[in-house]
């Protein structure tokens, strides 16, 4: 029997106290929603780029920052915070955002970033100094040469190629939750 990883294990247990103390409010769920729909779009659109070890992902969103990914889980995991609207539920994301921050996305970061530089070289080294991790640049990164025709276009092979289903099932099945949550508290009366 295959064992699930740590973060995935904690990240379940973490989603499942965060619905169980969530109270949410007709502004908070819209808020919460918006800011999930946001980070699953860029998930759902930093995907069809990725190449992963092929070739230096540079189009797309990973022209404007080199982490779409991770800034999509971040903006989800704080909308689904938004959501629960109470004391625990924010605690809950404060701790998620100090394992994320401190210990996470450096780990991640050094281990990819090592990876893509043995890998492309100087290539990677261009765009580590052009290109944010989080926060994204306005005038999309060109590489030297620009970018090669079939990389610079989404494609919904790599989306699948990439397991982003699996994402994006798991993100709709969570703002169900929330959703079966806010009606069941609202009929009660809680």
């Amino acid at each position: 029997m295959r064992r699930l990883p740590t973060r995935v294990v904690a990240s379940y247990t973490l989603a499942a106290l965060l619905a169980w103390s969530a109270r949410p409010t007709i502004a908070s769920f819209a808020l919460g929603l918006l800011v999930i729909s946001l980070g699953e779009g860029l998930r759902l659109w930093a995907t069809g780029y990725l190449h992963k070890t092929e070739s230096l992902t540079v189009a797309g969103p990973y022209a404007h920052l080199r982490h779409p990914l991770y800034l999509g889980t971040l903006l989800i995991t704080s909308g689904f915070a938004f959501i629960a609207h109470t004391w625990p539920g924010y605690v809950l994301w404060a701790a998620f955002l100090i394992g994320y921050f401190g210990y996470y996305l450096p780990y991640k970061n050094r281990i990819e970033g090592a990876r893509l530089e043995s890998l492309f070289g100087d290539d990677f080294r261009r765009y580590a100094v052009a290109v944010p991790k989080l926060w994204p640049r306005v005038a999309p990164y060109v590489p030297l040469g620009g970018h090669g025709s079939d990389e610079s276009r989404w494609r919904g092979v790599r989306f699948a190629d990439n397991n982003e289903t699996g994402v994006a099932l798991a993100v709709l099945g969570g703002v169900v939750v929330m959703l079966v949550r806010s009606i069941l508290l609202y009929w009660l009366n809680v």
